[in-house]
């Protein structure tokens, strides 16, 4: 016990260790040196370490001996030139950092290369929540490209949606590899689109390699963003946009454009310096600080219903059928709650079908099927909640009893069950 307790203390004590080892100006120094000698732009490195040494040297850094606190100044002050600065400390680093690699092939595949979901919602509206844009190589056989091969297979379930949604709210970012090749599923391939990237090496393009074989280029699109969708996740947002190929649904995204990577500076301190900065050939700049607007602004929290509500609109406007219109009446519904009594004589046995009254909704029951929960479009008119493609409706006399029920399906079927004499009570 006393061991363990020792072993804690030692664990806590860690950077209070750090503490007296710990010179800030000199760490300041060095990440002065990391953002002159790699920042994208020469100029602006320079005018940016010049001007953190000034703050050093004012002694604005030197009540900082904790090392975690100081990454956080450091992160806090850099953040307003580059929102993708970012300084760390780590006890396990050792005197040199490494450079931070991206995650393996193994902790990709576990999380499905940040494919979180992939689903058909009512309407034949298609969704895909996508939590990361996982790298692959174009040099490689696709079979050899796992990643590659997920977005394939999700997009290949999506492939006779009607419309699309792809949820980006909690996507922080990734490779420019997998947004070049998601973008080109919507695009034409001669679509002169793509962000290029400019860096002390040059310029380098986010157009595929190898674009989509079979790309939708007439399918409506609804892209899904927050404050927290981030880097490459904007550049998705902010390429498709551009290219009028998108609708952005939420909230203004973070507002970092600048890709780069790690650089570990000694002591356990790594900053991430920005080393290319992208460029539209349709806006002719990006979006830096400022973030991607969305063309429909609404709460991140509402931003599916909302998107599913214009998507189905669309839908219904350009004559998808009766399986849109219901959807989005079931999405829409604005109904007041049924009146307890009013529930109690629709409540009865229909033949092979038994409706209740329960916890203020009613509950069909069919044989040993499972229940279905009924939500109102109106009095009389109901539908299967998570099934607004499937309503149920009620033929009811002067004193609201009803005498029969209709099972009605948006494709046009309809099945009629008598009440029986004794209403099932």
């Amino acid at each position: 016990m006393i061991r363990a307790v020792l072993c804690l203390v030692a664990l806590l004590l860690v950077p209070v260790a750090a503490l007296h080892a710990t010179e800030p100006r000199a760490v300041v120094e060095r990440v002065a040196a990391a953002i002159e000698r790699e920042y994208f732009d020469a100029g602006r490195g320079s005018e940016i370490a010049v001007a953190l040494r000034k703050d050093a040297a004012r002694g604005d850094f030197d009540r900082f001996s904790n090392p975690q606190e100081l990454a956080t100044a450091l992160t806090t002050r850099l953040k307003a030139q580059d929102r993708h600065f970012n300084v760390r400390w780590s006890a396990n680093a050792g005197q040199a950092a490494p450079a931070a690699r991206g995650p393996s092939e193994r902790e990709e595949s576990r999380n499905n290369f940040g494919i979180r979901r992939v689903e058909i919602l009512p309407g034949n509206v298609g969704y895909l929540d996508l939590r990361y844009f996982a790298d692959f190589d174009y040099g490689v056989d696709p079979s050899q490209a796992p990643a590659r091969q997920a977005i394939d297979a999700a997009l290949q379930v999506l492939g006779h949606v009607d419309a699309l949604l792809i949820d980006l709210r909690d996507n922080g970012g990734g490779s420019p590899a997998m947004v070049g090749y998601l973008a080109s599923a919507f695009v034409a391939p001669d679509a002169d689109i793509y962000n290029r990237f400019r860096s002390r090496e040059g310029t380098t393009s986010e157009a595929p390699a190898q674009p989509h074989p079979a790309p939708r280029t007439q399918l409506p699109l609804y892209l899904l963003v927050s404050g927290r969708t981030g880097s490459a996740a904007e550049a998705f947002a902010y390429t498709l946009k551009n290219a009028k190929r998108a609708t952005l649904v939420g909230q203004a995204t973070g507002g970092a454009a600048n890709p780069g990577r790690p650089f570990g500076i000694g002591g356990g301190f790594s900053v991430f310096v920005s080393t290319g900065s992208p460029v539209s050939p349709i806006s002719g700049g990006n979006w830096e600080g400022t973030g991607v607007a969305p063309d429909v602004e609404t709460a991140a929290a509402d931003a599916l219903a909302k998107a599913q509500q214009l998507a189905l609109a669309l839908l219904v406007e350009h004559g998808a059928g009766e399986h849109a219109r219901w959807s989005l009446d079931a999405l829409i519904a604005s109904a007041p709650p049924v009146a307890p009594a009013a529930l109690a004589a629709l409540a009865g046995d229909y033949g092979a079908v038994r409706v209740t009254a329960a916890d203020g909704a009613l509950i069909l029951q069919q044989g040993r099927r499972p229940p279905l929960r009924l939500r109102p479009l109106s009095e009389g008119l109901f539908f299967v909640d998570g099934e607004p493609t499937r309503r149920v409706r009620f033929e009811r006399q002067q004193d609201g009893r009803s005498t029969a029920l209709e099972l009605m399906w948006a494709d046009g079927q309809v099945a009629r069950h008598v009440r029986g004499e004794d209403g099932g009570h």
